[in-house]
């Protein structure tokens, strides 16, 4: 499990599929709050740098084609280096820290 702690809450995640591409250091420094909300973050390493993207379930309200999980092997086609090193994190809990 991934732990992620951010604007008191604390966010678990479950690294669902790791193409060598996972490095819990370098993940924490690249978060942001931004990416608290979706059901999905997809780092992938290009000209070796981690970039993150979120991905929401089909079923989620805020879900558009560009950020649908189901359409993960599209943006590994289109937007990431051939071959490239990738993770995918799925959140599986959210909590709010007390203070």
């Amino acid at each position: 499990m991934i732990v992620v702690n951010i604007d008191n809450l604390e966010i678990n995640y479950e690294l669902i599929k790791d193409n060598d591409g996972f490095n819990y250091d370098e993940f924490i420094e690249y978060y942001t709050p931004y990416f608290k909300n979706f059901d999905y973050i997809v780092g992938d390493i290009s000209y070796s740098k981690l970039r993150l993207k979120g991905f929401y379930n089909s079923n989620n309200k805020h879900v558009k084609e560009h950020n649908n999980i189901d359409n993960l092997d599209k943006y590994f086609k289109e937007f990431c280096s051939y071959k490239c090193k990738y993770f995918v994190l799925k959140k599986i809990s959210k909590n709010v820290l007390s203070k």
